[in-house]
């Protein structure tokens, strides 16, 4: 790993303060910035996804899907996580704090954002950030390479819909054409992009290229992950001060789903069998949230300044510290699976 990787906690917590601080110094020009808009997509947060984005999709391989039947422990739990669990989970606390717990101190439309904003969260499942909890916790890279792959493949089909019966269920109007066009812009269009360069760079079965390119991509990856980062908090800087009571309010849920979904997945990994280098990665993936894309639909369905938009930034907040708690965790608890960790190489030379 690189000293972007290493490091990452530190430059996001780095980013995150820089983000408050310059918001704070300098209001108006973030306020510039976000009026930059096409359709309620920010054009220049639509930049510095894609360039986060675009050399993760490069990375995956469609053509290693066909190994998932090798060993398809690990990626039905991952699915099942993603899809028919941490969505509903995320709405049920959301409801339960905000519309039950929360309500004396929560207006109720800014409570039905903030809920919208955890089920954006919940319904987004992690692609960024997958590859560096699985190499933090000594996973099979081909193995998580796939469950990206197929995660990815369900998302473009399955997050506009999804979300829309979870909002729907929250009284809230979904606006249909801005939705799609999010999903559009931050998953398929980067996706399809991804998959035509690695076809292009691999044409000759010569992988160098393909590698010297995501050699080269690699730190302007992280460096757009950091620029989203202090954007969104220049966004939010204002009401981040303003408003610490609502910042703890909306973390108190997300951290019980993130730790309570975690638990479940690592518990049904041990009862499953799975070895440590293919459990570790697919909890992580059930576990964490793809932020970059919740923030981005929060903030074309709802606006910059909503709530909804307030509510995926908390999640990026917690995100890094929460899930490096956790590959600490599972790293230490290595010893509660199966030593004989096989790899997805192996798995396929074996047969």
């Amino acid at each position: 790993m690189g000293i972007f990787e290493r490091y990452l906690s530190l430059w996001v917590g780095l980013c995150i303060i820089a983000g408050v601080v310059l918001g704070n110094l300098s209001p108006s020009l973030f306020q510039q910035v976000a009026a930059l808009e096409f359709a309620h997509v920010n054009l220049v947060v639509a930049v510095f996804i894609w360039v986060m984005i675009y050399p993760m999709m490069v990375q995956i391989d469609f053509g290693a899907i066909k190994d998932v039947g090798r060993r398809p422990k690990g990626i039905v739990l991952t699915l099942i996580i993603n899809w028919l669990i941490k969505p509903f989970s995320m709405a049920l606390l959301g409801w339960l704090f905000f519309r039950v717990l929360f309500a004396d101190w929560v207006d109720p439309t800014s409570a039905g954002e903030y809920i919208a904003g955890m089920i954006l969260l919940g319904v987004a499942p992690c692609t960024a950030m997958v590859f560096v909890w699985s190499q933090l916790t000594k996973g099979d890279p081909n193995y998580t390479l796939i469950q990206v792959s197929v995660n990815d493949i369900i998302m473009v089909f399955a997050f506009a819909p999804v979300t829309a019966f979870l909002l729907g269920v929250s009284d809230l109007t979904v606006p249909w054409n801005t939705l799609l066009l999010s999903v559009f812009l931050y998953v398929v269009l980067p996706l399809i992009a991804g998959v035509l360069t690695r076809q292009m760079l691999n044409r000759n079965g010569n992988g160098e290229r393909l590698d010297s390119l995501l050699s080269t991509l690699k730190p302007w990856s992280v460096l757009g992950l950091l620029a989203t980062v202090v954007l969104l908090f220049g966004f939010q800087a204002e009401t981040i001060i303003g408003q610490p009571q609502t910042i703890g309010l909306i973390a108190i849920p997300l951290l019980i789903q993130t730790y309570g979904i975690f638990a479940l997945a690592y518990l049904s990994a041990k009862w499953l069998k799975l070895p440590h280098n293919i459990a570790a990665p697919a909890c992580m993936i059930g576990t964490s949230n793809f932020f970059e894309l919740a923030v981005a639909v929060a903030i074309s369905l709802f606006g910059l300044h909503s709530g909804a938009a307030l509510a995926t930034v908390v999640g990026v907040l917690v995100e890094v510290p929460v899930m490096l708690s956790l590959v600490a965790f599972a790293n230490r608890t290595r010893h509660w699976f199966d030593h004989s960790d096989v790899t997805a190489s192996e798995m396929s030379g074996s047969r």
